[in-house]
């Protein structure tokens, strides 16, 4: 990404986090230059090359023009006003080519002019920058392995009567090796669910620290995108984190809250920790699984970082409920196994967190010891007791075993 004298982004409504952004993409698009240099005017490809931002701080308003050579977008002091009859108002306002331009939009249709926002700064896609066919450039598909120019680009802008130019390429990048990524997914993701075969101590400090560790991931990803995305600012990435990045959001949070649950040895910290794992599998591992395929990637920092993320959001997640879930399986098994609450629980220590009467002594040698009587001289000890029905999972998680005994 470059600028010109760059300056702070404010919040607006032509400032959303585009809702199409791709998880990832072959073709890297950069800016090479913005010539001549205005004061105050920030250009920059931002979303994995999918829009660029227009930033102006300076006292007259900036022009973009449209595919035709058209007025289309207006950006100064008073916010950012859009041209209802340039044909990129609705071009521009998808990455998809399928959107319809209506008949009274043209080069030669005077400006009309709508209000967007009222700060100075604009996010467009913009068609010139991206790749925006399924197929591949005929060149790319002849070898589709070495990294190679698809195209220079530019955009045309006016300030006033002065006509300004920005310029940039658009390369094929070749994806990375898919299958390698995935297979550490896998097994990641079996190491981790190994755990679930663990007891006490030996399964709950690594499990919390897998959550915290997959929360860590899923916020610096999810942050990682927004400021991808243009939102560099505490006063930008706060609201997007709060409205399109709500979900993922959450989900990191819930991971490190799960964490803590587990080391605190709360009630039914094994279905958190399995709430939590699933959450971050899918709304942040799944959801930007496009890292692992593609090159180019919505993240400042470089793709083998995110996916590294991606991966132990991925891994994590799903290797932490497959553990979490055979743990909360043990626990009902030992319940219903043992259903007067005197038997072993899994972790190899009385449910009730006591040892067995007398000395240790069983139920048998104590009816041994009284002939046949309990130790107060009272009914015959061996007498069935009558069995409790099996447990629920709910009353299985508020009977999990204090995983301190060892």
């Amino acid at each position: 990404m470059a600028g010109v004298l760059l300056a702070p982004v404010p919040a607006g409504p032509a400032l959303a986090h585009g809702a199409d952004a791709p998880a990832g993409t072959n073709y890297r698009a950069r800016l090479t230059g913005v010539s001549p240099a205005v004061p105050g005017v920030r250009l920059r490809v931002i979303e994995a090359g999918a829009r660029l931002e227009l930033t102006n701080t300076g006292r007259r308003e900036i022009e973009v023009l449209g595919y035709q050579g058209e007025p289309y977008l207006r950006i100064g002091p008073d916010g950012v006003w859009e041209n209802v009859n340039s044909a990129a108002t609705y071009l521009n306002a998808s990455i998809a080519t399928s959107a319809t331009v209506p008949a009274t939009a043209g080069p030669t249709v005077p400006p009309s002019w709508r209000r967007v926002s009222d700060r100075p700064a604009a996010r467009w896609h913009d068609h010139r920058t991206y790749w925006m066919s399924e197929e591949q450039p005929p060149a790319v598909a002849a070898d589709p392995t070495r990294t190679q120019r698809v195209r220079d680009w530019t955009v045309d802008l006016r300030d006033g009567v002065t006509p300004i130019t920005a310029t940039g390429t658009l390369d094929w990048v070749p994806p990375p090796y898919a299958g390698g990524w995935w297979a550490a997914v896998v097994l990641v993701a079996a190491a981790v669910a190994a755990l679930g075969l663990l007891h006490g101590r030996a399964a709950r400090w690594p499990m919390a620290a897998v959550s915290a560790l997959a929360g860590v991931a899923a916020l610096a990803y999810t942050v990682g995108r927004e400021i991808d995305a243009g939102n560099d600012t505490l006063g930008t990435a706060l609201p997007a984190l709060l409205s399109t990045q709500l979900w993922p959001a959450l989900t990191g949070a819930g991971a490190l809250a799960a964490a803590a649950v587990a080391v605190a040895r709360r009630p039914a910290a094994d279905f958190a920790l399995a709430l939590a794992g699933v959450c971050t599998g899918v709304f942040v591992g799944l959801a930007n699984a496009g890292a692992l395929l593609n090159s180019v990637v919505p993240a400042p920092w470089p793709p083998t970082v995110a996916r590294v993320l991606a991966v132990v959001a991925l891994a994590g997640g799903f290797g932490l409920t497959a553990a979490a879930v055979l743990r909360m399986r043990a626990t009902a098994l030992a319940a219903t196994a043992d259903p007067a609450g005197s038997g072993d629980a899994p972790d190899g220590s009385s449910p009730a967190g006591g040892s067995a009467p007398d000395g240790g002594r069983s139920a048998a040698q104590n009816q041994s010891a009284t002939g046949g009587r309990d130790a107060t001289g009272g009914r015959d000890a061996a007498r069935p007791r009558p069995r409790r029905a099996p447990l629920t999972l709910k009353a299985a998680l508020e009977e999990q075993p204090d995983d301190d005994r060892p």
